[in-house]
């Protein structure tokens, strides 16, 4: 049995799905999307450890279960093309129709589809344990050692293989910027506390090389 899909599974069942042949094709339809070829980061890895970091600091939410579902749905659909926040729209669509289909109530749909679009700009409100939670999960990996990091940074860049070396070099710098510039990148007392100043130096670092 696929550890990943029990995972899925567990996660709708614990929001209120009422629908078990959806869950399933639901389940299949996400693991699809982070199995596509063209993925080199953002793929069923990364999606492994953002889950791992929602479990390792669930208590910190008010709802784990839509933290864990959102984990699942917030790169669903990653098309490095596409421009601006146009994966997480469309990401927070899937997730709707997803999780709708599995029978899940409207209110925990909508809360998925919100978190989801947390993870376009990470920018999170004082009172949002939950979307504290996902972007923490989903920014661990900036505070990796350096090397893993690098591979990460790496991997990315194959992911935009197809953009030239300077328009990736001025659109990378961008996105490190803009997450420099956030108040904390990490809002949960615990991953901030072990996680910012290695992350701002990774970050640092990269983006330096770039300029």
């Amino acid at each position: 049995m696929d550890e990943l899909m029990q995972r899925w599974r567990d996660a709708a069942r614990a929001a209120g799905a009422t629908d078990p042949a959806g869950v399933e094709r639901g389940g299949a339809r996400l693991l699809a999307g982070w199995r596509e070829p063209h993925r080199h980061y953002h793929t069923a890895t990364h999606l492994r450890a953002v889950l791992d970091v929602v479990d390792a600091y669930a208590g910190s939410a008010r709802r784990p279960d839509l933290v864990r579902l959102a984990a699942w749905c917030h790169d669903a659909v990653y098309d490095p093309r596409a421009g601006g926040d146009a994966n997480e729209r469309a990401s927070a669509e899937l997730a709707g129709d997803l999780l709708t289909a599995a029978g899940l109530p409207v209110a925990a749909v909508t809360g998925v589809r919100r978190l989801v679009l947390l993870t376009a700009g990470h920018a999170v409100g004082p009172d949002d344990p939950d979307g504290a939670l996902l972007c923490d999960a989903d920014l661990a990996v900036l505070a990796a050692p350096p090397a893993d990091y690098d591979r990460y940074a790496a991997a990315v860049r194959r992911e935009y293989a197809h953009v030239p070396d300077p328009a990736f070099r001025a659109g990378r710098a961008a996105v490190l910027a803009n997450l420099l510039a956030l108040p904390t990148l990490y809002r949960l007392p615990e991953p901030h506390a072990c996680w910012e100043s290695p992350a701002r130096a990774n970050l640092t670092r990269e983006l330096a090389a770039l300029r």
